[in-house]
């Protein structure tokens, strides 16, 4: 969310109350009573004014480069003008800031405390783009559970996670928030994250103070901006809206998702702020939400930049679509009684939204406990523990997407490495702790994780000598370096010249018996605001990685970044690549386990990666031409292709090496034709041919050969990940129904359409074996 993060939230300084147990005046609700008439109840004491308050989020506290501020937050909130704050850390100081809202205000609504836990709290995972490249959904899902264990404990019982923005252009910076290209894994993940926040189960979520309140977001269609540029015009069909960007948001819906936020840019010239057709045709009437939708950051005032009109108006628009709950604006405590003074709104419809509001801090138990989650002794115990970091630092190495590992000289590949020698790493990302965990952590201890460097020397002492060097800068240009490092995660700008740090580097390398580059991004190069033209490694860092090649010595390319790269030189040149996203809080260590072989990498993309640029967008799931060039070809007069560049990505949707190799046998089918209450089980063996034990993510693709609409070349609907020994195999089935192939078509309706259809299975979405059955 928009500037969030900025905020330095110190509240505890405003108030002096001592901290003491204190019975909200709603607490001793009757155990017969229920949810809706207890609101109804205390809905029918409360005055337009604070029917209205509960609808402001307000951020609070010293703001660095805000937007809004609020000086006078405790005065609100002892008016009961208040419904919750963000981004406020610290359970004693939420507990404090609790305490003025149940005993000061007039009626003793307990506020909702909502932080950006985006992937993980204290203990870190990978960012969002690597945990989906686990394609491990149980993996996915304790990452959530761990965040919600540690967020509670802290005193937050909301999150504004997951981002389930599904988006095909890697220049937009967000994709690092993101699951990716596809929306059938996209909503695989959205509704591993919903348990893991709320809890597993449906029927029991919020029950416990450990489980927390999930923001689904951004609805809808951020992840598809013009020109790959943050916050820009989003424009598309109601049909392509449908079939290939609305499902994950869906997903997290039938999770059962407890909130949903709005999204920035517009959808069908509308604002989605202000778009009823979205936020209660679709959102509400046609899938059932019944939790609150709130914007993001300042969304109801940055329409009057859309030109929808002055902050009275927007908000009035906002309000009628069917927003909730205004973050930071102000519009609605500052405009929406005298819209209603003036006939522009009904009170029926602030009644609805304060329901919404009082209904989420029941679900969450606030009223029965304002101090539910504000128990002063579980941070020590509960927060950045062993347990957590040892499952943090097992999902980042099952994260890191090996794409390249060729032989060195003739040799074996260079990959895993003995754990003898000595090593060098080089690089600007080598040495930094405060860029290990990647962008949007914000509770995150930074300056406490260990560098690259650091981790492997201390898991391989006694046994590895490692050495270090810096070799470049981030980039040549200091004042994009500036950009690129925000928020405490600086790289300590070298003012050495860029020869002095080569020769450097070279000193260091020429002691080494393999080279380990750190390259890429910082974190703050990906991420909200950090969008990008240029993919390529940045210049100073390609120079350093042409200079190690030629040293004739082993090179490892350990790549961070946040999003898919144009690696086309590095693919050609560097003998291996392991991509390592950013893996939070113990990505060090699990690169180690990578690196040396105690982890044999399992990570697939979900995220193509293109060539150049100008390839973009590139994605699997793409439809064919009337004029498709052949197969295996690169250019054809009259053909949809380049003059310049093959039309294939670098690596493919689903790709990823192992330590060892995997032999997929032909598909069998059960039946060639498939029943319209039938099923049909798909099924391949799949062989470790190599040396090593390993996970193999072995991936489904249907395609409708023909269709009322035109359909994709191929889409993925099935995944399972499998642990393989060394020379075994294992049969993997997969179920079709009927309830694979619904699509919509011309007018939206939700149809399978009979006819001929492909399956596929492979390891990645490009090297597939393919079998037909019918659709009756």
């Amino acid at each position: 969310m928009n500037m969030k993060r900025k905020a330095k939230l110190i509240i505890g300084s405003l108030f002096t109350l001592s901290i003491g147990l204190s019975s909200c005046q709603h607490s001793a609700t009757s155990s017969s009573q229920t949810m809706d008439q207890f609101i109804s109840d205390l809905m029918s004491k409360m005055t337009v004014e604070e029917k209205i308050g509960q609808l402001n989020l307000p951020v609070t506290g010293e703001i660095t480069t805000g937007e809004a501020t609020n000086s006078d937050v405790a005065k609100k909130i002892e008016q009961g003008l208040v419904g919750g704050l963000f981004n406020l850390k610290g359970v004693d100081k939420i507990r404090e800031v609790q305490k003025l809202a149940v005993e000061k205000s007039r009626l003793g609504i307990p506020l909702i405390f909502g932080m950006d836990v985006i992937h993980g709290y204290e203990t870190i995972f990978p960012i969002p783009l690597g945990l989906s490249c686990t394609w491990n959904m149980e993996a996915i899902e304790q990452s959530a559970r761990i965040a919600a264990t540690e967020a509670s404990a802290d005193g937050i019982c909301w999150t504004f996670s997951p981002m389930v923005d599904v988006s095909r252009d890697p220049r937009w910076g967000r994709v690092s928030e993101g699951n990716g290209e596809d929306p059938f894994l996209g909503g695989a993940i959205a509704q591993a994250m919903v348990r893991g926040y709320q809890g597993k189960d449906i029927h029991k979520q919020l029950k416990n103070n450990n489980q927390i309140m999930a923001c689904v977001k951004h609805f809808a269609l951020y992840g598809a901006p013009d020109a790959g540029r943050d916050y820009n015009t989003v424009d598309m069909s109601r049909n392509r809206m449908f079939n290939e960007y609305l499902y994950p948001y869906q997903a997290a819906v039938d999770a059962g998702v407890g909130s949903v936020m709005a999204s920035f840019n517009e959808v069908d010239g509308v604002p989605a702020t202000a778009n009823k057709w979205l936020m209660t045709d679709v959102l509400r009437n046609q899938w059932g939400f019944n939790g609150f939708v709130v914007t993001d950051f300042t969304g109801i005032s940055e329409m009057i930049a859309h030109g929808i009109g002055d902050l009275q108006t927007a908000s009035k628009r906002a309000l009628d679509a069917g927003i909730d709950l205004d973050m930071v604006s102000e519009g609605f405590i500052g405009t929406v009684k005298q819209s209603v003074a003036e006939g522009k709104i009904e009170m029926s419809v602030i009644d609805q939204a304060c329901r919404r509001i009082l209904e989420a801090k029941y679900k969450l138990g606030l009223f029965a406990d304002p101090y539910k989650y504000c128990d002063l002794e579980r941070p020590a115990k509960e927060i950045f523990t062993q347990d957590h970091r040892a499952m943090a630092r097992q999902i980042a190495s099952e994260s890191f997407v090996l794409l390249k590992n060729d032989g060195f000289k003739g040799q074996t590949p260079i990959l895993p490495l003995d754990k003898k020698g000595t090593v060098a790493v080089i690089g600007p990302l080598a040495d930094t702790r405060s860029n290990m965990p990647g962008t949007w952590s914000v509770a995150a201890r930074l300056n406490e994780y260990p560098s690259l460097y650091e981790g492997l020397k201390e898991m391989t002492a006694g046994k590895v000598n490692v050495l270090y060097a810096k070799g470049s800068n981030l980039v040549s240009d200091e004042t994009y370096e500036e950009r690129a490092t925000m928020f405490g995660r600086s790289l300590n700008r070298d003012q050495r010249s860029d020869k002095e740090m080569l020769q450097e580097a070279l000193r260091v390398a020429s002691r080494s018996d393999v080279i380990i580059a750190a390259l890429g991004e910082s974190s703050e190069m990906s991420g909200e605001s950090s969008c990008r033209t240029n993919l390529d490694i940045p210049d100073v860092q390609k120079e350093l990685l042409k200079v190690l090649l030629q040293t004739g010595k082993p090179v490892v390319l350990t790549l961070f970044t946040g999003r898919p790269l144009t690696l086309t030189w590095e693919h050609a040149h560097v003998p291996a690549i392991l991509n390592v996203w950013f893996g939070g809080s113990e990505a060090a260590y699990a690169i180690g386990d990578v690196l040396f072989g105690d982890v044999n990498p399992s990570g697939k993309l979900t995220m193509t990666f293109p060539k150049n640029v100008g390839q973009i967008p590139l994605f699997y799931n793409h439809k064919n031409t009337g004029r498709p060039l052949p197969q295996g070809k690169w250019f054809e007069k009259f053909r949809s292709n380049y003059l310049d560049v093959d039309n294939d990505p670098l690596y493919p949707f689903g790709y990823g090496l192992s330590y060892t190799t995997f032999q997929y046998s032909d598909i069998h089918l059960d039946h060639s034709v498939l029943q319209k209450d039938g099923k049909i089980i798909a099924s391949v063996v799949v062989t470790n041919t190599g040396k090593y034990d390993g996970a193999e993510t072995v991936q489904l693709y249907i395609r409708d050969l023909v269709g009322s609409i035109t359909r994709p070349i191929k889409e993925l609907k099935g995944f399972k990940k499998v642990f393989i020994k060394a020379g075994e195999s294992q049969k993997i089935s997969f179920e079709i129904t009927p309830g694979l192939l619904y699509f919509y078509d011309f007018d939206l309706n939700y149809v399978t359409e009979p006819g001929r259809f492909d399956v596929m299975i492979g390891g990645n979405s490009k090297t597939v074996k393919t079998a037909q059955f019918t659709l009756e």
